[in-house]
């Protein structure tokens, strides 16, 4: 199956129609996500025995790339619920699966993740959401800075620390007493995506709601991690937005055509790479290996997108400029030290 039957053209044509505003305006992407849900996409993760569709790595990796390149904000609120639905699949805990899976691979609820603080956000300072576990009751108190789709939300999965510096996983129920969240981040770009900081105080949670740990370090980078395949994946399919401009471009400027060539070679081949490292079990430096040079080439592909408009893509109306702005996101989000290091190392040797 293509990436396109996966998906299908009428999804892609919503998606890509609604990009812009999406992008822009931060109000939940009504429309985008119901051409999600009616196509079954909420479903691809899930196991079948939860009403879901069990789909191979690489069949999912595929339609991630195609949906990132259409609108890459709804695909990343749809990256964020997938990770929440990995979480709780692989966490073992059937009880929360058969609560939580079927729900959501219908696309009556929504799932999101609050992990940052635990890999890439606020490292430098005193944990920022601290746990206490006591007999049945795990109790939380901090902040959740980045909440992807935070107010429309039933459940995030959230990472906290106790106090002997191991951490938790657990699942939080948004309405949960003590919960509150934010106003939507002031982003450059991807504003659709309502990201907000959570905050907890003196939050009572249940122990059954709990998903891993304690243990030292919960949250591994690497496959499916900060740093992981999918978020490759959604710079890999921004960079064939801009890349798809620049051959089209080509039909009436032929001197672009060796350049978006090369961009698209480049692009070909971390894609076999991908691929390759989603069927084996890879090492983890080999998937932050690949992160780096998807941060690198979508730095390249949006901005030389950009150039070749000229002035034209400068203005809002033109995705060049929005292409430009979102591949800068690349740089920051579950972005792991050895990648950043690769980014810094090319952008300032």
């Amino acid at each position: 199956m293509t990436a396109s039957e996966l998906v299908g053209n009428d999804v892609l044509a919503t998606l890509s129609a609604q990009a812009g505003q999406a992008d822009a305006e931060g109000v939940w992407p009504e429309a985008s996500w119901l051409a999600l849900r009616r196509a079954g996409v909420l479903g691809w993760c899930a196991p079948g025995e939860y009403g879901g569709q069990d789909r191979g790595p690489v069949e999912l990796l595929e339609g991630y790339e195609s949906l990132a390149g259409a609108c890459l904000t709804t695909c990343f609120l749809l990256s964020q619920r997938e990770a929440a639905c990995r979480r709780i699949r692989d966490s073992g805990n059937q009880a929360l699966c058969r609560e939580l899976l079927p729900a959501l691979a219908r696309g009556e609820r929504f799932a999101t993740v609050g992990l940052s603080q635990l890999t890439t956000s606020r490292q430098h300072t005193s944990p920022a959401l601290r746990a206490r576990l006591t007999g049945e009751t795990l109790e939380l108190d901090g902040t959740i800075p980045w909440v992807t789709g935070a107010d429309h939300a039933d459940h995030v999965v959230i990472g906290a620390t106790l106090e002997d510096g191991r951490q938790v996983l657990a699942v939080l129920p948004r309405d949960t007493r003590g919960v509150s969240v934010g106003p939507p981040l002031e982003l450059m770009a991807l504003q659709g995506s309502v990201t907000a900081e959570v905050r907890c105080d003196r939050v009572q949670l249940e122990r059954r709601w709990l998903l891993a740990g304690p243990a030292e370090r919960v949250v591994m980078t690497g496959r499916g991690g900060a740093g992981g395949l999918e978020t490759s994946c959604l710079a890999l399919g921004l960079t064939a937005a801009a890349v798809s401009d620049l051959f089209d471009e080509a039909r009436v400027r032929p001197e672009l055509l060796a350049r978006a060539e090369n961009l698209d070679n480049v692009r070909r081949t971390l894609r076999r790479t991908m691929h390759e490292l989603a069927v084996t079990a890879a090492a983890p430096e080999k998937a932050t290996a690949l992160r780096a040079g998807a941060n690198n080439l979508v730095l390249r592909a949006t901005q030389t997108a950009l150039t070749a408009s000229k002035g034209a893509g400068f203005v809002r109306t033109h995705p060049a400029q929005r292409w430009a702005r979102q591949a800068l996101f690349f740089l920051v989000w579950s972005c792991p030290r050895p990648a950043a290091e690769a980014t810094l190392d090319s952008l300032a040797p």
